[in-house]
């Protein structure tokens, strides 16, 4: 009886191990996706959406999908305030998480800082239109990923707008354009090719800085007053946007005839000066409103189940939808990635990194990931870690935003040498050395 007894008490141990094995292996599927936010500050009017289309995503591929074949994708915030020693701090308190995907600063500055961290840590940075220009060379910066435009290529598709409106890139010449810029990483990014367009145009550039985080710019409003430039290219972020707009229009500067990057181009900018921001208008990576199928997906598995991170009249808007994009192409990229190491398993930084270099998102695909209409197709390689260089205009009608432009692309005869010449000193300065064409093939 003793022996009976010893062998069914092994019998449960045994079976008791092969139940909690694979319960314990499905814990462990789990891709990690930190989250670098700034839900606090002068710029958290602008990150906050972005930051809840990012999670709203996550949890949406989660409920409809059960993640990625079959892999749950988890994720942690750490705020930043937009301040670079806390997104330094974020990075590495999270790094080290298992399953780590990549990591989206979502911030300049801490993009500068954590560049040449993420080569040791073997982990990908991912900056949509923003960060270092010259990041779009593959071969010189391996794990940075500055997708759908940079700096560069929207200051240059600014240019060409406003050549198009003078009826010819000549006419421009003579002319006077204004930079208000952020006193920053960010702000200062765009200056090297609107110096070489000025060169090769003949229009006057004027610098204006403003001194962050923007809130006083009575100063650089009066000296634009002093100058009357043709045009103002505002380079701002956060509360610095809308500040610039009420400044412009004390100061009697007409709205039409400011243009704004892609992160000077959204609701938080021009709500609260409603009817004074008419006219105005800026660059656009994407689409806004609830139309497109990605975003009636996350109403339907998130929000209609109060599982929403934020507000439910914000989804859809101009920086949500650009938080959902970041978060869908990072997911492709671990997806893509699983297609070569295994499907169903967890991807490594390395790995992710392979997926976002040959990311192949035709119309066909972004049709299939309810994409269709707000964003173009988008397709990287070893040499080309952008994906894609176009960009339209919205204008500011006093209560909503509207597409101005069709679409344009950066001009790769300008970019290019450009590009090349940026990376080569960063190299060069850095002591490192470009990579060798095999490594593309690993």
């Amino acid at each position: 009886m003793k022996l009976s007894k010893l062998v069914r008490v092994a019998v449960l141990v045994a079976a008791a191990t092969t139940v909690a094995a694979p319960s314990a292996f499905a814990q462990a599927k789990e891709q990690f996706f930190p989250l670098l936010s700034y839900r606090t500050g002068p710029y958290a009017p602008n990150g906050v959406p972005w930051a809840n289309g990012k999670q709203d995503y996550l949890k949406m591929i989660n409920a409809r999908d059960g993640g990625i074949n079959g892999v749950k994708l988890t994720y942690e915030e750490c705020e930043t305030g937009y301040a670079t020693d806390r997104g330094v701090e974020c990075y590495e308190r999270l790094k080290g998480r298992a399953g780590v995907a990549l990591f989206d600063p979502q911030a300049t500055g801490i993009t500068f800082a954590l560049t040449e961290k993420v080569v040791a840590d073997k982990v990908p940075l991912v900056t949509l239109g923003y960060g270092l220009s010259v990041a779009q060379d593959g071969m010189a910066f391996k794990w940075n990923f500055p997708l759908m435009g940079s700096y560069w290529t929207g200051a240059d598709i600014l240019i060409q707008h406003l050549g198009k409106k003078e009826g010819g890139l000549d006419k421009l010449k003579g002319k006077k354009i204004t930079l208000v810029y952020h006193d920053s990483p960010f702000g200062k990014e765009p200056i090297p090719l609107l110096q070489e367009r000025a060169r090769e145009l003949g229009f006057e550039l004027q610098l204006t800085p403003v001194t962050a985080p923007g809130v006083e710019q009575k100063a650089a409003w009066l000296q634009v007053r002093q100058n009357k430039p043709d045009y103002v290219l505002l380079w701002g972020w956060g509360v610095m946007n809308s500040t610039a707009l009420k400044e412009a229009q004390a100061t009697g500067y007409p709205r039409d005839k400011m243009y704004g990057v892609w992160w000077a181009g959204a609701e938080p900018d021009v709500k609260d000066v409603g009817e004074g921001a008419k006219g105005y208008s800026a660059l656009a990576l994407n689409t806004s409103g609830t139309q497109p199928k990605v975003i009636q997906d996350i109403l339907k598995y998130v929000h209609d189940k109060s599982q929403g991170t934020g507000p439910k009249d914000e989804v859809g808007s101009v920086l949500y939808t650009r938080g959902v994009i970041i978060q869908a192409l990072g997911i492709e990229a671990v997806r893509r990635a699983q297609e070569r190491y295994g499907k169903g398993k967890v991807m490594t930084g390395e790995q992710v990194r392979w997926g976002l270099e040959n990311l192949a998102l035709d119309q066909k695909k972004l049709d299939s990931l309810g994409l269709a209409g707000v964003m173009r197709p988008l397709s990287t390689s070893c040499a080309d870690h952008m994906g894609s260089t176009w960009a339209r205009v919205h204008t500011w009608d006093g209560a909503k935003w509207n597409f101005s432009s069709d679409w344009y692309q950066a001009d790769e005869q300008i970019l290019k040498p450009m590009v090349k010449a940026g990376a080569e000193k960063y190299l060069s300065d850095k002591k490192m050395t470009r990579r060798d064409p095999k490594d593309c093939q690993s």
